[in-house]
């Protein structure tokens, strides 16, 4: 199922002001509410898809951003594989991943992804990546060589990637849609007048035309987009950056609560209660997204096979 481009104005009313929603929609940030609270990972399935990882040389996002669901995930045997290293080149004020300057690239990589795949029997999988400024590319013939690959081995396996800015280009760009994943992701993460605050090396603007020039490149590779609540936004700003999404023709979207990786990071402004989720998904259903993922824990990845299906982007 591939949806068109929309023009819209506006969808169903998000309850609250737009402001602030009421005092049941969010808790102050001075202690996580029992709806965020998970179980610390461990069991025999994340404990073999970790070794795996180490064996391989490979890298998840699960753990480099210090994932909540990663138990949960692991548990069952799935995970977001992290190309093109470790070190991103960013310093984006809500994530975790390392910051500096990469050493070199690893063309061998794609490979050991695949194999990942086919040792796992994994159905979907995610692959994303850090952000490469220091290659011409930012990565791109590593997302198409990985995307390859893993189709070589496991022809069966359907593939989301989800991919950097690539600092506005066309051309790599292309080459990751040349490929024709099953589906394209590139998170917003916020709203526009947070942008600058929470992803400095970023532009709103830019990642919009990136998911509207998706459905230019290639139609009927269908995008996704993620963002974060509980940075300072308004539910005003929430529901105009999920229309700025749906023009630019992006199918899914996710919204999740943001949690602080570290001290070093941006704080918590409020935690979100999971009836604004809902209140949320509604809005967002009703602008026309195929699928809406909102609750606390919601992050890009959790449950990707099932919002594609949920969506009819992918066979059940």
């Amino acid at each position: 199922m591939t949806l068109p481009l929309v023009q819209l104005t506006r969808g169903p009313a998000v309850p609250g002001p737009s402001s602030r929603p009421s005092s049941r929609a969010a808790l102050p940030a001075t202690r996580k509410p029992d709806w965020l609270k998970v179980r610390a990972p461990g069991g025999p399935n994340y404990v073999r898809l970790r070794l795996l990882m180490r064996e391989l040389g490979l890298h998840t996002v699960c753990e480099e951003a210090h994932c909540p669901n990663i138990g949960e995930c692991w548990g069952h045997r799935t995970a977001t594989f992290m190309i093109l290293g470790r070190v991103c080149t960013r310093a984006c004020r809500y994530c975790a991943v390392e910051t500096g300057l990469p050493q070199g690239l690893d063309i061998f990589e794609p490979q050991r992804v695949a194999l990942a795949v086919k040792r796992l029997g994994l159905k979907h999988a995610v692959i994303t990546s850090v952000q490469r400024d220091d290659l011409p590319d930012g990565g791109a013939s590593i997302f198409a060589a990985t995307v390859r690959r893993v189709r070589a081995l496991n022809p069966d396996c359907t593939i989301e990637l989800l991919i950097p800015d690539f600092k506005g280009s066309v051309s790599a760009l292309a080459t990751v849609l040349e490929e024709l994943p099953d589906i394209l992701n590139h998170n917003i993460e916020t709203v526009p007048r947070l942008f600058k605050l929470a992803r400095p090396g970023g532009r709103y603007q830019r990642s919009i035309e990136l998911l509207r020039r998706s459905r230019q490149i290639a139609p009927s590779v269908p995008t996704k987009s993620g963002l974060m609540v509980g940075l300072g936004e308004t539910v005003d700003e929430v529901k105009q950056t999920l229309i700025d999404l749906r023009e630019a023709g992006v199918s899914i979207v996710t919204i999740g609560q943001y949690l602080q990786p570290s001290k070093a990071h941006l704080p918590v402004d409020r935690y979100v209660h999971p009836d604004e989720f809902a209140a949320l998904k509604e809005y967002a259903l009703g602008l026309g997204f195929a699928h809406c993922e909102a609750g606390p824990l919601v992050r890009s990845s959790y449950h990707a096979h099932e919002q594609a299906q949920r969506a009819e982007l992918l066979p059940r």
